[in-house]
């Protein structure tokens, strides 16, 4: 039975300035309000520590666990293999060997080395020492989130790998999750969720040291535990509730554009899924199929207010206004179902992933293709990347000069020290040159 909820739908000449906040799950008064919260969970761990997790685990994931039991025994790990099916683990190596695969291509080209003018520089590839990956829990359990953020992290060399992940009433993680963490080879594995262990990882407790820099989607709470934390210690992005965006024409296949829009929508109620297209006709017919899909869904409640809250539909008269919209948005996802999508694709500068024609949702980049799907969300695609390994490492430059090398610089460097009224930085070049004037 199809669905009676509603997508709001606008006309370009009818969309309002702030249509793009309107989309937004996060705005100012929700992280006020919730801000007080977050600070408070993050100073009594900070201040507490396991004492913090043990309160926070029970009121927030209903779990009686105790400090000893947050960390993931070999054990249990054991034992959640056998809750698995050969194939699951199956799909996690393939998609862990994909990752790898692609992440090693890029960490490649950060190596470089230059010399001219007797003046050597090389890059050199350094791993962050320690790191802390949130796997989120509650409404879905991602264990392709583990091979995102573990995988990366292990191709760029990171010594101390650490997962967090919210237990469930019972005090246990995912199975899967756990099984994913196992293959792609974490080094820590703890029963913590939200931002007491956002707190955990940034701070410290008895029982878990702290990283140096914190990698992971979250919902609105962790992500703001994310930014709060970032004083302290480096984070990855602000990837917050999941984004699709599907530019598309006539020529787009209307029941293709609405699985994808209700396939992010089951993420949670607050995901966002839109559409911006030329074509009228399509825009009333990705209604009608949503209505059937979302009638019929397995997570049909959560699809629904998802759609109905942050689902929307822009009907634009020129392929420009498609590309200024998606720019001005900047998704997490970009799907592209038009004629000449590479073309669009090019005009486009702001998108966490593109993904081009009928045949490459975003299932399929969250699963299959070897790219990440740790992206930053809620316009943050304006200014940061998607994950990959180059956000595990440090790049440190190494100079190496021979005496004519500096020599055919003096000059050069005496100008720029009196420009700017540094006078012992010249000196610290002359003092090597003085008899070579």
């Amino acid at each position: 039975m199809p669905s009676k909820f509603k997508v709001r739908i606008w006309k370009i000449n009818d969309l309002p300035p702030d249509w793009f906040k309107r989309t937004r799950t996060t705005d100012e008064k929700t992280i006020e309000s919730i801000e007080c919260n977050v600070r408070t969970i993050i100073s009594e761990v900070k201040n507490n520590g396991d004492s913090a997790l043990v309160k926070f685990t029970k009121e927030f994931d209903k779990a009686n666990l105790r400090a000893k039991d947050f960390r993931v025994t070999r054990e249990e790990v054991q034992e959640a293999y056998t809750m698995v099916a050969d194939e699951q683990v199956s799909a996690l190596k393939l998609m862990k060997e994909k990752i790898r695969s692609h992440e090693k291509l890029a960490l490649k080209q950060l190596q470089t080395s230059t010399s001219q003018e007797g003046i050597t520089i090389q890059d050199k590839v350094i791993p962050i020492d320690s790191v802390g990956c949130y796997i989120p829990g509650g409404q879905a359990t991602y264990p392709s989130t583990v091979v995102m953020t573990v995988t990366p992290a292990k191709v760029a060399g990171v010594p101390r790998i650490v997962v967090c992940s919210p237990p469930n009433k019972d005090g246990r993680i995912n199975s899967l999750v756990l099984v994913a963490a196992d293959i792609c080879e974490a080094d820590e594995v703890y029963k913590i969720g939200g931002v007491q262990a956002i707190a955990a990882l940034a701070y410290g407790t008895d029982m878990i040291e702290p990283v140096m820099k914190i990698f992971g989607p979250g919902n609105k709470y962790v992500t703001l535990a994310k930014t709060l934390v970032s004083n302290d210690v480096a984070i990855d992005m602000p990837a917050g509730p999941s984004e699709v965006l599907v530019l598309a024409d006539k020529t787009a296949n209307p029941k293709f554009v609405a699985a994808d829009m209700i396939s992010q929508a089951e993420h949670g109620v607050d995901s966002v899924a839109g559409l911006v297209t030329t074509s009228e006709k399509l825009a009333e017919e990705v209604c009608e199929w949503l209505a059937r899909f979302a009638g019929s869904a397995e997570r049909q409640e959560i699809v629904e207010k998802a759609l109905a809250d942050y689902g929307f539909i822009i009907i634009c008269k020129t392929k420009d206004e498609l590309i200024t919209l998606a720019n001005i948005f900047a998704p997490e996802h970009l799907e592209v179902i038009t004629q000449n999508a590479p073309e669009i694709a090019n005009k486009i500068t702001s998108a966490g992933l593109i993904l081009l024609g009928s045949y490459s949702p975003v299932s399929l980049s969250d699963y299959g293709s070897g790219t990440n799907h740790v992206l930053p969300t809620g316009g943050f695609a304006h200014a940061f990347s998607g994950l990959s390994a180059l956000d595990f490492t440090r790049r440190m430059g190494i100079v190496d000069s021979s005496k004519e090398g500096l020599l055919a610089l003096k000059n050069h460097v005496k100008v720029m020290t009196e420009a700017e009224n540094l006078p012992n930085h010249y000196k610290a070049i002359a003092v090597r040159l003085e008899n070579e004037d």
